[in-house]
């Protein structure tokens, strides 16, 4: 990335103004800083509650007590610790240019923020790895997707990312050929995170592109799957009334419906991680040249992901809307409430 932002464009705002070794500090007006911190912290906002309502739902109550919920859960507490434990402080750094927080927790930071954007990334690929069964072999869906699996998902999506996260971070490995480079920007308030060739093309393959690729290749196969089953069943409900239109409907919409949900699926991920891990790939061999502004914001469209996750992925069926008004309204505090009735009204 650029290191432009260190020397400033005619700017003397410093982050530290008492010490020799200070990076600059961006100079925005108050009306853009006030405008960037509310976003941010509405964002912020956004996704700790969605995601701790999803937590909150699949815990408490008991027929959501499934091996996709809790995959689901699992989810939800990444992007939920994301939201609580990252993104406020890549807030202050992405608006300030400025690390205020010391060189160790810069460290923990980094290695936080690149195990929880991994594992959930690693989640939705196992989620549309639990679809794809539940589409295309509902038959073997009870046998296949179990608990114990389930677990086994859970235990990959957070330890792969843990080994990756803080082996890549703590080895210093992905320095490696451009330490002169890394010494020459480097400054007092300084907490980025900066790639080799090698290890920006490796970290977004690992990170994103390799799960990234199961999980569209999976959901194109799944809307195949579905849309091929739609006109299956169009077939035999017209078959006795061959004049009725009425019977068309239901199946076409069912296809609709399903095209609609997988198009905002892959489509919100995709627009969330692309650009940033494009950018990952590319800023090395532009001899780092891509301006802190534009990297900062790639960054966090990744990080919406996680505050679109609970949307897509809970809110978008019926009966986590129910959860969710039980929720605001008070109602789960009732007695008996975990063995309340979701699925009721053709939910």
């Amino acid at each position: 990335m650029n290191a432009s932002y260190i020397r400033g464009p005619q700017t003397v705002l410093y982050c530290y103004e008492h010490i020799n070794t200070s990076c600059l500090r961006q100079n925005r007006s108050e009306v853009n800083l006030s405008a960037m911190y509310i976003f941010m912290v509405v964002s912020i906002i956004l996704t700790v509650g969605g995601n701790m309502v999803v937590i909150i739902s699949i815990s408490h109550f008991k027929q959501l007590h499934s091996p996709t919920n809790f995959l689901i859960l699992s989810l939800a507490t990444t992007d939920f610790l994301l939201g609580l434990v990252v993104m406020p402080y890549s807030m202050v750094r992405s608006i300030e240019s400025c690390w205020y927080f010391g060189d160790l927790f810069c460290t923990l930071h980094t290695c936080c923020d690149i195990m929880l954007c991994t594992a959930s990334i690693f989640h939705l690929c196992f989620i549309s790895i639990d679809r794809y069964y539940a589409v295309c072999h509902p038959l073997h869906y009870m046998t296949k997707i179990t608990i114990p699996v389930i677990e086994g998902f859970v235990f990959i999506s957070w330890s792969a990312p843990f080994v990756f996260a803080f082996g890549l971070v703590l080895s210093e490995i992905h320095v490696d050929g451009i330490q002169e480079y890394i010494q020459s920007v480097t400054c007092t308030g300084f907490c980025f995170l900066i790639f080799n060739k090698i290890w920006g093309l490796m970290s977004s393959l690992i990170a994103f592109f390799i799960p990234g690729t199961v999980m569209v290749g999976i959901y194109i196969h799944i809307f195949t799957v579905a849309k091929h089953q739609a006109k299956q069943i169009d077939a035999i409900a017209n078959r006795p009334t061959q004049g009725s239109k009425g019977h068309n409907k239901v199946p076409l919409k069912k296809e609709s419906k399903a095209a609609k949900t997988l198009s905002i699926v892959m489509g919100v991920f995709i627009l969330s991680w692309l650009p940033f891990f494009i950018l990952n790939i590319a800023d090395p061999f532009l001899d780092f040249s891509t301006p802190v502004d534009i990297y900062n914001a790639a960054l966090w469209m990744g990080y919406f992901n996680s505050t679109f996750n609970p949307i897509i992925y809970g809110l978008f069926y019926a009966w986590f809307r129910k959860a969710f008004k039980i929720i605001m309204t008070g109602h789960i505090f009732s007695r008996g409430s975990s063995t309340l009735n979701l699925f009721s009204n053709n939910n």
